[in-house]
């Protein structure tokens, strides 16, 4: 039986990449909902587990992760023999990690955000989210011309980093239809065997 668990919310693109990515290293990870809404982050006990209160926690023994990038690069690390999502090679390495600096960046500030005021009533400006949006989405249409992946020949963390919240940017009124190279994109990712797909929510363009 597996020892690891997965603290989530199933609304997180921040938990599905750490969901998505257990499930593609072919890991039974034990899956915790974790209600944001009823305030479950912020109790003593999860809390002990993330002291900033935020979802995804990994557990795998008696260690415990949080922030995803990092849960995916440990994960990469100890389970991915093959060293195929997060390779060894410098350049193709330090590749996959300016993409992770971009999911953590114009991602979490573009469509993360622009999702998160309408799914989540978030007060933050949808005009600024959006517009972030469009242009990483940019950046990303032109990363993938002529490439199936953003690193590499095969898919990496670079791509199960900033899937999520790409895939869902209509609920955050963030229109795709000028990106037909992340749409193309999005589709070979849906079409990994043991791909699992992230609760969608009928808000936005998404409606």
């Amino acid at each position: 039986m597996s020892t690891i668990k997965l603290y989530r919310h199933p609304l997180s693109g921040h938990s599905h990449r750490v969901e998505l990515f257990l499930s593609l290293l072919n890991i039974d990870a034990e899956i915790i909902d974790v209600d944001l809404l009823k305030g479950e982050h912020k109790s003593p006990e999860f809390l002990a587990k993330n002291p900033a209160g935020q979802v995804p926690v990994l557990e795998d023994g008696d260690l415990i992760l949080h922030d995803s990038n990092a849960i995916l690069v440990y994960l990469a690390a100890t389970y991915d023999k093959n060293h195929s999502y997060y390779p060894h090679d410098p350049v193709a390495a330090a590749e996959v990690q300016r993409y992770l600096s971009a999911a953590a960046g114009p991602i979490a500030s573009g469509p993360a955000t622009a999702r998160l005021i309408t799914v989540f009533s978030a007060a933050l400006d949808a005009d600024k989210a959006i517009a972030t949006a469009h242009a990483i989405l940019a950046r990303f249409e032109a990363d993938l011309n002529g490439k199936n992946w953003l690193v590499g020949e095969e898919i990496s963390l670079a791509d199960i980093a900033n899937y999520a919240y790409i895939a869902h940017a209509p609920e955050g009124n963030v229109n795709l239809a000028d990106y037909p190279n992340v749409q193309a994109w999005l589709k070979r990712i849906e079409a990994l065997d043991n791909f699992v797909a992230m609760t969608s929510t009928p808000i936005g363009l998404a409606a």
